[in-house]
């Protein structure tokens, strides 16, 4: 076995962390609130620099970065739409000129969800949800793989959701969206494995965050009822796995969507 054909010497190496980013640059979108600040951070713990994105709320976007970097990480602070693609374009432009060409793309940006039965969609509810989950990762994708492609080494990690697993009733915009990202991410993880660029997706359960704060608490009873693990889910469950997924010891993984949900759903 020629060495090329093996695992590296530092594979051996059993005091190299196993989660190390140092190096790397990373684009977390929709990142100033919620799951996507708890990446953010999980990332820049690696050893990441993260480009943090917001497209809406100046005000809360920069109290965010001030917390981001009250934790001793690095990055930068971009304002940009994920679903126009001349915004996309400027936006991975000003994260390379200020980090450096992106490494890592963490597709989490999403708009309101409301729970509504089929007859009170319409079809530009539809478009709009499309829009954040086939469109924006569509476009993102096409604008950081040329260096991705370039250095034969990539992380694209789409977020999903459990909703698609679970078919949940009275959101199916929201859900065939999801199911779309889905596929978009088993045929792009196939397309770019021969580039060492993996494709993978998670797929978080309900785990409360601040959009939740007004949910009705019977509906949160409800579901953590039915949760195997006992215990509500945190952003930092989250966190980890887009940590791990983005490492170099997930480096045989792609085309895979893992639920975090404490066992609601099998798969």
């Amino acid at each position: 076995m020629s060495q090329s054909d093996g695992p590296s010497a530092a594979s051996g190496d059993s005091t190299a962390p196993i989660i190390d980013l140092r190096g790397r640059v990373a684009l977390v979108t929709g990142s100033t609130t919620g799951l996507g600040f708890a990446m953010a951070c999980g990332l820049a713990r690696a050893g990441a620099m993260v480009a943090l994105n917001f497209a809406n709320d100046e005000a809360r976007a920069e109290a965010a970065f001030a917390a981001f970097e009250s934790r001793g990480h690095q990055g930068c602070l971009v304002r940009g739409s994920v679903i126009d693609e001349a915004a996309v374009a400027g936006l991975v432009e000003e994260v390379a000129a200020t980090l450096g060409p992106i490494d890592i793309l963490v597709l989490n940006a999403t708009p309101d969800q409301p729970h509504k039965s089929i007859e009170d969609y319409d079809w530009a509810f539809h478009q709009s949800m499309l829009d954040f989950f086939v469109r924006s990762p569509f476009l993102l994708a096409r604008a950081v793989l040329p260096h991705m492609k370039a250095q034969r080494w990539g992380r694209i990690v789409n977020i999903g959701s459990e909703v698609v697993a679970r078919g949940v009733g009275n959101f199916s915009p929201y859900v065939a969206a999801k199911g779309g990202q889905n596929g978009w991410n088993r045929s792009m993880a196939t397309e770019l494995a021969p580039w060492n660029i993996t494709v993978n997706m998670v797929s978080p359960g309900w785990i409360p965050v601040e959009r939740h704060a007004h949910d009705p608490q019977e509906e949160k009873d409800a579901y953590r009822a039915l949760i195997p693990m006992d215990r509500w889910g945190v952003p930092e469950d989250v966190a980890g796995i887009v940590a791990f997924l983005a490492s170099d010891a997930a480096s045989f993984i792609t085309a895979q969507n893992i639920h975090v949900n404490g066992g609601m759903t099998v798969q």
